[in-house]
């Protein structure tokens, strides 16, 4: 997944939140970012808690360990996820693998 990158902190993913969907998934890459399909409005920050909420379910991290480092207002986002490896991040966002497993 080339829109994940390895930080110091962490790893560092380009993410483009498509909002009011049917339900919250990952739906491929497109132009280097993570399509993310989230349930939420785009409104008073709760597609980004559901963004959040969603990417640490996903990646077996605490809520803590994610923030939204750019995009807060915007479709496009950069979100660091501390104390993951981008390898670890990649298998655990699989088609195959279901979220907790």
């Amino acid at each position: 997944m080339n829109s994940i990158s390895q930080s110091k902190d962490g790893i560092v993913i380009n993410v483009k939140v498509v909002p009011r969907a049917s339900k919250n998934e990952i739906a491929g890459e497109l132009a280097g970012a993570l399509k993310v399909r989230l349930q939420a409005p785009p409104v008073e920050g709760k597609a980004n808690k559901a963004l959040v909420g969603f990417l640490s379910e996903v990646l077996d991290v605490s809520k803590s360990s994610i923030e939204i480092l750019s995009g807060e207002t915007g479709r496009k986002k950069k979100v660091l996820v501390r104390g993951i490896s981008r390898e670890s991040a990649q298998q655990r966002m699989s088609p195959d693998r279901k979220p907790g497993s």
